[in-house]
């Protein structure tokens, strides 16, 4: 007997930002459709907030979706997307 196989939706990729400097015992949670940003000071927190969708915008901009890019190429777009 043959096995059948189901094949699961592939999930659209999604960025996780962790950040561990956290002092002042707040939570911080910000979540997006492809992206969550989880702890941090509030500096660190804005920061990869502003990085993770200035990173999406570029995505858009070069016709892109994030499953569609290598690591390579997703690194310089979040490297300069950093603010400065």
């Amino acid at each position: 007997m043959k096995k059948v196989t189901r094949r699961r939706k592939a999930k659209p990729d999604h960025l996780l930002g962790i950040g561990l400097d956290n002092e002042d015992g707040h939570k911080r949670l910000t979540s997006a459709e492809e992206f969550t940003i989880v702890g941090g000071s509030a500096e660190t927190h804005e920061r990869a907030t502003e990085t993770f969708i200035k990173t999406f915008e570029e995505l858009k901009h070069r016709g892109k979706k994030l499953q569609a890019v290598g690591m390579k190429e997703l690194g310089e777009i979040l490297e300069k997307s950093k603010p400065r």
